[in-house]
């Protein structure tokens, strides 16, 4: 018995020692390749706080990135997957920009039987990402803007006189909530031609969507960590899938684009590309078009169009109301142009506001939506002026986030001085130290509507209202940790409105 017992002690121990040894040798990849970086621990790399709910994947990054403040590329694990991490400009521009035939795809690819909504422009590969691309740039042109703009108004409108209502009661306002309010309503009429009504109801489900599609949870938290692991996502990952916004979100597609087919509506807009999508599957260069492909299109433009610019007017709002010296040359600013344009807000006068936009552009440097870029190597590549040398497959990050609190690039980088991006003040020595969304041929495909819609709602509030800090303010703002790659307050951010009269 005492032998048997003595052989599966033996069998066991000898197991985990191969496991360690293979292991640990799987973990000398970025030596092996002269890459230096953070010395990661067997089975959980460099990610072990990360697995553990301690910190963010963003937090590894930016502690690698100054630990290694010299190296131009530094190696780190999330687990055993080795992870490039690209912080010389020049290197940066090469991967998004020059070389970007090679850095096409992103690193995760979709799984469409795990999750419904993965195939969209954000995640699909480069296959069928570039034909799609192609058929929604003509959505977001300028010219297209500018055809836009009235509706975006029409709920700028609402949006102010939903603001007076809250101001008049005189309490804190959740600046989050009622920014993502505006942006649904205006991403409903823009891109979807319906009212979603985020403003005027309660109880609005596109809203309540809204809500669910970004709420930071435990099963959210699995989910991400879960897709580290292809096999165990496979698996499990359908169990950590929201039904009730895929079932929301397929039926709310479908019905519009029954109705335009039905009344032969068109409006030109990113749901009229949907319905040539669903005519003619096969003018788009690949055979898979289904009703899958078209509803994930919708989800993501309704999940980006409207989160990304609420955090970034409720981050623009929280800088504003601590620095008032900045909201009154704002607020003179608005005025000054309004007053030479009739009071009337029009695209040019919009883009004549260039504090506005220096504002803007500070709040999305100190409070970058998106944290690090990620890209995939399409094939083995050699980088310049380098002996380094990565495998097709082989996951690369940009660290947005990292750079853009870089001292030695922006001085006093958590001090919100919106002076950094005026012409004749700006201290951005490379375009590389400022991506906010994205560059090359896949940065972001609805920047420039999402910085309208976020003007929009800026002059609307600094014009008519002003904004202070009360007791219910943060002193501290915190980034959430738990989601993978967006930025996202961990707390309220209430602030207190009062009506200006002139």
């Amino acid at each position: 018995m005492s032998w048997s017992l003595l052989e599966t002690v033996g069998f066991f121990s000898a197991i985990i020692l191969l496991l360690y040894y293979y292991s640990t040798s799987i973990l000398e990849y970025w030596q092996k390749r002269g890459v230096k970086g953070p010395k990661p621990i067997p089975f959980l790399g460099n990610f072990k706080n990360v697995f553990l709910g301690k910190t963010s994947v963003n937090d590894c990054f930016v502690k690698a990135y100054y630990e290694f403040k010299d190296e131009p590329l530094i190696g780190v694990f999330s687990g055993h997957d080795p992870i490039l991490i690209v912080k010389d400009p020049d290197l940066m521009k090469d991967v998004l920009i020059k070389d970007f035939v090679n850095f096409a795809d992103r690193m995760r690819d979709p799984d469409a039987e795990v999750e419904p909504f993965s195939l969209h422009l954000f995640r699909l590969e480069a296959k069928r990402w570039k034909p799609l691309r192609n058929r929604f740039s003509p959505v977001f042109t300028s010219g297209k803007l500018k055809e836009m703009l009235h509706l975006i108004l029409e709920c700028a409108n609402h949006f102010e006189k939903y603001l007076e209502k809250i101001a008049e009661k005189g309490k804190h306002i959740d600046c989050r909530e009622i920014s993502a309010k505006f942006t649904t309503d205006v991403i409903g009429s823009c891109a979807f031609g319906i009212e979603a009504n985020a403003l005027a109801a309660e109880d609005s489900e596109f809203r309540k969507m809204g809500r669910q599609v970004f709420q930071s949870s435990f099963k959210t938290v699995i989910r991400d960590r879960l897709r580290e692991y292809p096999l165990l996502f496979k698996i499990f990952g359908r169990f950590v899938v929201d039904y009730e916004i895929v079932d929301f979100f397929t039926k709310i597609t479908k019905e519009s684009i029954d109705y335009r087919l039905k009344h032969n509506v068109r409006r030109h807009d990113f749901v009229d590309v949907l319905v040539e999508l669903k005519q003619n599957p096969g003018k788009i260069g690949f055979n898979d078009v289904n009703d899958a492909l078209i509803t994930a299109q919708a989800f993501v433009f309704f999940a980006a169009g409207f989160e990304t610019s609420s955090v970034t007017i409720t981050n623009a709002l929280y800088e504003l109301a601590l620095n008032p010296p900045i909201q009154e040359n704002l607020r003179a600013e608005i005025k000054d142009v309004l007053q030479r344009n009739n009071g009337e807000i029009t695209y040019d006068s919009i883009m004549e506001m260039k504090y506005l936009d220096a504002v803007l552009k500070e709040t999305l440097r100190k409070y970058p939506v998106v944290l690090w870029l990620s890209r995939k190597a399409m094939a083995n590549y050699t980088f310049s002026g380098t002996k380094v040398t990565i495998p097709k497959g082989q996951f690369v990050v940009l660290p947005v986030y990292a750079i853009q609190h870089d001292p030695d690039i922006f001085p006093q980088p958590e001090v919100f001085n919106p002076n950094r991006f005026l012409s004749e003040n700006t201290e951005i020595g490379h375009p590389m130290y400022f991506l906010p969304f994205g560059d090359g041929p896949r940065n972001c495909i609805g920047a420039r509507f999402a910085k309208i819609q976020s003007k929009v709602a800026l002059m609307k509030i600094v014009s008519n209202f002003k904004i202070d800090v009360c007791k219910e303010t943060v002193t501290t703002y915190q980034i959430d940790k738990k989601p993978l790659f967006l930025l996202q307050p961990s707390h309220e951010v209430n602030l207190k409105l009062t009506k200006v009269y002139t």
